[in-house]
């Protein structure tokens, strides 16, 4: 039986909009085990976007608690928070996020840097990440000598380098064609598939999100149905 990657109870965030509150998130109960492949739908404004910066521990709940392999995230300042989201979340973005004056290698060494990682070794660990999404032979190139697949190919390779354990996907083919769509999707259920990475992608788009095993919808802040 997989354990829980993720558990998520009673959570809630409320921001101030012109003096106005905003109910991002209204008591969300949400767990996630090892292994799974998650969608998360809903309209703009249902709260998808504050849940995964949560998720991503880029942003905190007010009240509820998140517990990540087992970890009470909660409580964490943010100098602690920092260095879980570097070592165990990956981050792929719609807008690739890409360094435009960098190499694709240089890109990837990114997050490995920041974990102080020595050269020789962060080289080695990026160029096996480019090489395992089919791009030995852009290693060397700008973002803006690659096509919008093969930066999102980059994006991924820069989420993965690091090894996480989880990886949060924002409409990770939002900027792409249909073809190049089921490409990104395909490497990503590959990595779920043969590497037991757990992934968790907000999607607007219901045949993106009919690759994921389990759909969630989120409407006004609250987790309506799943599959």
């Amino acid at each position: 039986m997989a354990a829980a990657l993720i558990e998520i109870r009673d959570l809630r965030k409320v921001y101030a909009l012109d003096g106005v509150e905003i109910q991002a998130l209204r008591g969300i109960d949400l767990t996630v085990d090892e292994g799974e492949l998650v969608a998360i739908m809903g309209p703009s404004g249902s709260g998808k976007s504050t849940l995964m910066n949560i998720l991503g521990c880029l942003d905190v709940a007010d009240s509820g608690s998140y517990r990540l392999r087992g970890q009470d995230v909660t409580p964490m300042p943010s100098d602690q928070l920092a260095e879980l989201r570097n070592r165990e979340i990956g981050f792929v973005f719609q807008g690739f996020n890409l360094l435009p004056r960098t190499s694709a290698l240089e890109n990837v060494e990114t997050p490995l840097i920041y974990g102080g990682m020595g050269k020789r070794e962060r080289h080695e660990q990026a160029t096996e990440a480019l090489q395992r999404l089919g791009l030995s032979d852009r290693l060397h190139h700008l973002p803006n000598q690659l096509s919008g697949g093969q930066q999102q190919r980059v994006a991924i390779a820069r989420a993965l380098v690091t090894r996480p354990s989880l990886l949060l996907a924002d409409e990770p083919t939002g900027n792409l064609d249909t073809a190049t769509s089921a490409e990104i999707l395909t490497v990503l259920e590959t990595l779920n598939r043969q590497d037991g990475l757990t992934i968790l992608m907000i999607t607007h788009e219901p045949d993106v999100a009919r690759r994921a095993q389990r759909i969630l919808h989120l409407r006004d802040g609250r987790l309506e149905a799943h599959r």
